[in-house]
């Protein structure tokens, strides 16, 4: 919140100080109006302002582009200003939108009302023994934020303003070293050309991205140099003319361009440019300045949101990691402007790292360089391999880690290829290790940091996907194992299943003139050959339902009347377990009358079963719009909640019933669901509070789908 303190303005000892600033500084006005327009470029910003104040009023020193009415008098009433708040707060003070600022004196300023200045920046501008006199301030009509970088950028700027000068060391806003110390104090690189095109000046920061001699003068050859060292952002090279400072020579005003830099031996670097025309103070074309601000990270961490949406898009196309591999690699080169990576997996049968693609965008011949065997705890992808942890070597020539035979080998590969730096990130799905992505760069690189959590993100996008790869050909795998349980019960057992419940069955008829025990053996033997022919005849139920050879036999069924019979056979005598049904008289649907009888008797069998004596099953029946809903409720011993999803799966029987010792065979639930899907329905469990399961089928009134 900003504060506006009488007392910091009204002090008798600052008033002195503002009032011999202005008395030591007639004629600085032009010279300060520079240092505005230059605030105002470098803090991208189309107003500035340089100000001192007093107890009543506010002296502009210099502007750039604010409104005339307001700046021409060179003094303005204190209701106009906010660098006030500035001397108050003795620090920066930023907002993004003053209409909006939740601080009501800047949400009705008159700035605001009657300017339309909708955000503002300003830093304290000091005297000699650290008081704030005034502000160094930029403007904007439009909402906007304002960063560190330019908050620090003015900081800078203003650090230099008024101390110097009344110090008496010789740097004043008269003289060209107090710009130029200003300019060389920043991190942005800034290059000024007179009007005939000649460049007149460029900072450290500048020279040092176009390989210029930190002091003395810009070479003579410089222009000729500019092709072979800048491109724009299409990636092609820059001739002199094509470059942000000649366009703005003559008449263009450049806003935020990028422009990629490279010095032979190094990486790209990328920056942000802005570029405007220099005018005199009669108007007329004096030069062009340019103002870069290195952005390679950021452009970096774009592109590889944008890389990792590709990536997305390949996984979610490809079936396996050999095939999605290329594609993959591609991405990630592309993004980092690397010529080369390769994707390693751990083979399951041989428990070695095998290379299952890459991707090389140099065009040299392979030469040994892909599809080496590594060797755990040696070379950069082993040695990711064997820690599990990212390895960067910034340049392979020079590290002084990799001293084995193999991994000297393998370094001399590198080097013939041309390639100086490595990264190496660990593929995983959580703890367990599946592969290694390592990845080759032909020039030094220093961004460890960034580019590891980078490809970290690319190598877990690769770990979930063969992990979910691996997944999947597991379950297909038991499903084939499934199968062919399935075919075996259902068909090489069945014809002798048959021969023995028939025998077993005659045997049983015509056991009475047989002893007591052996009478007992025959009704044993009936009983259990049976079971064994249900379990066949679901089985071979089911692979007929889910293959799609058993076709229903739809006609018009009354689905309570279904329901009522069942109900009535469902009781276990002597448990004093009582079925309660809620049905309508009837309630009629096209369906399979067998098969919804067959999955009405199964899922009450469920309940029965697994109800204690003297307990209550509920069944209920209603029409809710389209759909015919049944409900089976019991008391019994329910399903633990993480095992519903699997309830239905074939075989499975959930953990406390197989602790309770009760028979079952784990197919009746699949046998269910699948004649349920086979009409066009769903069926659910749901927890029957206090205990038990609700079972929740629904049924198309309109029947199945053909």
């Amino acid at each position: 919140m900003v504060m506006l303190d009488e007392e910091v303005l009204s002090n008798p000892v600052r008033l002195r100080a503002v009032d011999h600033a202005l008395r030591t500084m007639p004629g600085h006005v032009a010279r300060l109006d520079d240092v505005a327009a230059l605030a105002a470029r470098l803090a991208d910003a189309p107003m500035a302002a340089v100000t001192l104040v007093g107890d009543e009023e506010e002296f502009f020193l210099g502007s750039h582009a604010m409104p005339e009415r307001l700046v021409a008098p060179r003094r303005a009433p204190l209701a106009y200003s906010v660098c006030k708040y500035v001397v108050c707060a003795d620090r920066m003070v930023r907002s993004g939108d003053m209409g909006a600022d939740p601080d009501e004196a800047l949400c009705e300023h008159l700035l605001a009302t009657e300017f339309g200045i909708r955000a503002f920046l300003g830093v304290p501008v000091r005297d000699r023994d650290d008081r704030p006199l005034g502000s160094l301030s930029v403007f904007d009509r439009h909402t906007r934020g304002w960063t560190d970088e330019q908050a620090a950028t003015l900081l800078t700027i203003a650090e230099t303003l008024l101390t110097p000068a009344e110090a008496g060391h010789g740097l004043t806003p008269d003289n060209g070293a107090f710009l130029g110390a200003v300019l060389e104090s920043l991190d942005a690189g800034v290059i000024a050309c007179d009007r005939t095109g000649r460049v007149v000046f460029a900072n450290r920061a500048l020279r040092a991205t176009r390989g210029i001699p930190a002091d003395g003068p810009i070479p003579d050859d410089y222009q000729q140099r500019t092709p072979g060292l800048l491109r724009g952002p299409d990636q092609r090279p820059l001739t002199w003319e094509q470059t942000p400072m000649m366009r703005a020579l003559r008449g263009e005003h450049i806003f935020s361009e990028d422009v990629y830099s490279q010095l032979p031996g190094h990486r790209a670097r990328i920056f942000d440019t802005t570029a405007q025309p220099v005018y005199d103070a009669g108007g007329h074309l004096a030069g062009a300045v340019a103002v870069a601000h290195e952005v390679t990270a950021l452009r970096r961490a774009e592109r590889f949101r944008a890389c990792h949406l590709a990536v997305e898009h390949v996984l979610k196309q490809s079936r396996s990691a050999d095939r999605a591999a290329p594609q993959v690699l591609q991405a990630v080169t592309t993004t980092l402007g690397w010529p080369s990576a390769e994707l390693f997996l751990i083979d399951d049968d041989t428990a070695t790292l095998q290379s299952v693609g890459h991707w090389d965008s140099s065009g040299l011949d392979p030469d040994g360089f892909f599809g080496h065997t590594p060797v755990r705890g040696e070379g950069i992808t082993g040695r990711v391999w064997e820690t599990c942890r990212a390895i960067w070597v910034p340049d392979l020539a020079l590290s002084q880690d990799l001293r084995t035979s193999h991994e000297r080998e393998r370094v001399d590969v590198c080097l013939r290829r041309g390639v100086r730096t490595a990264l190496a990130v660990p593929v995983r799905d959580g703890d367990s290790l599946l592969g290694v992505l390592t990845c080759y760069a032909g020039t030094q690189e220093y961004e460890p940091d960034l580019l590891t959590v980078l490809l970290d993100g690319v190598a877990a996008q690769i770990g979930v996907f063969v992990a979910q790869r691996r997944c999947e050909e597991l379950a297909r795998q038991l499903a084939r194992a499934q199968g062919d349980f399935i075919d075996l019960v259902g068909h090489e057992l069945r014809t002798p299943l048959t021969s023995i419940t028939a025998n077993a069955a005659i045997l049983a008829e015509e056991a009475a003139g047989l002893d007591p025990d052996c009478q007992e053996m025959a009704r044993v033997i009936a009983r259990n050959a049976a079971s064994l022919q249900r379990i066949s005849d679901t089985l071979l139920d089911l692979a007929g339902l889910e293959s799609g050879h058993l076709v229903p036999d739809v006609r018009p069924v009354d689905l309570a009347a279904l329901i009522l019979e069942a109900a009535a056979t469902a009781g276990r005598p002597g448990d004093l377990l009582t079925v309660e049904t809620d049905l309508p008289a009837e309630l009629h649907l096209p369906a399979d009358a067998d098969l919804l009888r067959q999955m009405i008797n199964d899922l009450l069998s469920n309940a029965v079963r697994y109800s204690p004596p003297g307990s209550e099953v509920h069944i209920s029946l209603r029409a809710e719009d389209t759909l015919a809903e049944l409900c089976i409720a019991d008391e019994g011993i329910g399903t633990p909640s993480a095992e519903r999803a699997r309830a239905f799966d074939r075989f499975f029987r959930g953990s406390n019933v197989r602790h309770q010792g009760t028979s079952g065979s784990g197919l009746g639930l699949s046998l269910a669901r699948a004649i349920v899907v086979l009409h066009g329905g769903t069926i659910r469990l749901e927890e029957n509070r206090p205990t038990g399961t609700v079972v929740r089928v629904r049924l198309p009134l309109s029947g199945p789908k053909t």
